[in-house]
């Protein structure tokens, strides 16, 4: 791979450079803005976003040197274009496709679900990242049946010139381990959010994000009608009253999936035509493109079903007729299996809405985009002076002994780095960006460590 520094070079020739990192001059990850609206987050604590970490995920996610052969990335099956899903039903990897048709990452955040896959076998987004890269037929380095392992991964990273560099960038140092590489990646996904659509402006508009929106078409309040309300059933399970109750499920206004959801009357994956243990489902925001055109079939078998439109979905849904242990009991209404009898308009009107949950901004924002060009990284240093800035910085940190809560002043130029607070015995209470404050409260009581990322350690005795 060819490397790049432009440390050098005048400004001007910088235009000519389709894709870079600027570690001077980061794109905005950990602050951007996000609706007052919006409430649900699975970012963990000992995890949140920050413009370096997220950065070192960016050039993760899009790097083909993460597969064994180096042609294959993350975002081979996750693309920017289609809402980082993938249009085929089943994504190729090094030796073979998926099981399940790669899921959208857009709002991966602002979920109460913290569990990833279709299945749910990840506990969080973090232990998620690296599964496909363990894959055989994914990426390739399962350590099975001949596969190199994530250590064989790692080496590999060490001899790959920008990987040290990045790791010291954003941890201090240029070890590499899978739980680094884990939480690059996940704060780069969890960077990906879409609140830019014609339901967001709705909402704007209303500041409430119930009763008709002024922005929208007759249809399309009444398709969000709906959508929201729950339908009335009788004694058979049929609905004679009420709306659809899609969001009894897929809630708004972030449209993310109940975590107590189960199998929604669609079984089977691409190699086991019989499993029922789908039960989870990505954000329905950015569903379709801003046509209402689909990226590919949809659900995890993406079509199979033959639901390949929006309104395949919602006739799905209308009559479900697959019975299965693992089935919602919301679509059992009574004990019987659901059947919604929406008339063509009512189904049309729910198309409609759903059509306004896609945003554009995800599309094309450069920050989520390849920062690889042809396969060459480049990379342009932070200039010494702001290098200097961070090691000269001093942070004010009191009071030094305390019963809960403790001041931090910092400079601006600290701005985007990174605090660790651990406990005597090494335990990490917190490893993020730098903030104003550190609350102790709920700790136990003995001698805290306060490290910075200009190298200054603060020592805290909470009584």
């Amino acid at each position: 791979m060819k490397r790049m520094l432009l440390a050098s070079l005048p400004v001007v020739s910088l235009l000519a450079v389709s894709a870079s990192l600027d570690l001077g001059n980061m794109a905005n990850y950990q602050s951007q803005a996000i609706p007052g609206y919006i409430s649900k987050d699975n970012t963990p604590l000992n995890n949140e976003i920050t413009d370096k970490g997220a950065t070192l995920g960016r050039v993760l996610f899009y790097d083909k040197k993460l597969s064994v052969n180096n042609t294959k990335s993350c975002a081979s099956c996750h693309k920017q274009q289609f809402a980082f899903g993938d249009t085929a039903s089943a994504s190729q990897g090094v030796n073979g496709t998926t099981g399940r048709h790669s899921m959208r990452l857009v709002n991966a955040r602002f979920a109460n679900e913290a569990r990833f896959f279709w299945d749910e076998r990840a506990a969080t987004l973090e232990e998620q990242t690296t599964r496909p890269i363990q894959d055989h037929a994914e990426m390739g380095y399962s350590g099975q049946n001949g596969d190199p392992n994530i250590t064989d991964l790692v080496a590999k990273m060490n001899g790959t010139w920008y990987y040290p560099e990045l790791f010291t960038w954003v941890y201090g140092d240029a070890q590499i381990t899978e739980n680094r590489i884990q939480l690059a990646l996940a704060q780069f996904i969890r960077s990906i959010q879409s609140f830019d659509a014609k339901y967001d402006a709705g909402i704007a508009q209303t500041g409430n994000p119930n009763g008709p929106f002024p922005n929208f078409t007759q249809q399309e309040n009444q398709g969000k009608g709906l959508f929201t309300q729950p339908p009335v059933f009788d004694a058979n399970g049929v609905r004679v009253g009420g709306g659809a109750g899609c969001a009894g499920c897929h809630r708004p206004p972030e449209f993310d999936i109940a975590p107590a959801s189960r199998n929604n009357g669609i079984i089977g994956s691409f190699t086991q035509p019989n499993d029922i243990t789908n039960t989870r489902a990505p954000s329905l925001r950015d569903v379709v493109d801003a046509n209402g055109n689909p990226y590919g079939g949809f659900m995890h078998t993406a079509g199979q079903n033959g639901l390949n439109s929006l309104l395949d979905v919602i006739n799905h849904y209308d009559s479900i007729t697959q019975n299965n242990p693992n089935l919602d009991p919301r679509l059992r209404p009574g004990g019987n299996l659901q059947r919604l009898r929406l008339s063509m308009q009512e189904k049309a009107n729910l198309v409609a809405f759903l059509r306004t949950l896609t945003g554009s901004n995800i599309y094309t924002n450069p920050k989520w985009a390849d920062p690889f060009t042809n396969d060459s990284l480049t990379i342009i240093p932070e200039p010494v002076y702001v290098q200097q800035a961070v090691a000269t910085a001093i942070v004010k940190v009191y009071p030094t002994v305390t019963t809960g809560r403790v001041i931090v002043e910092y400079p601006s130029a600290l701005t985007h780095t990174r605090m660790l607070v651990a406990d005597m015995n090494g335990r990490v209470i917190v490893n993020g960006h730098i903030a104003g404050s550190i609350d102790l409260s709920a700790q136990s009581a003995g001698m805290y460590f306060v490290k910075f990322e200009n190298k200054q350690t603060v020592k805290i005795i909470k009584q």
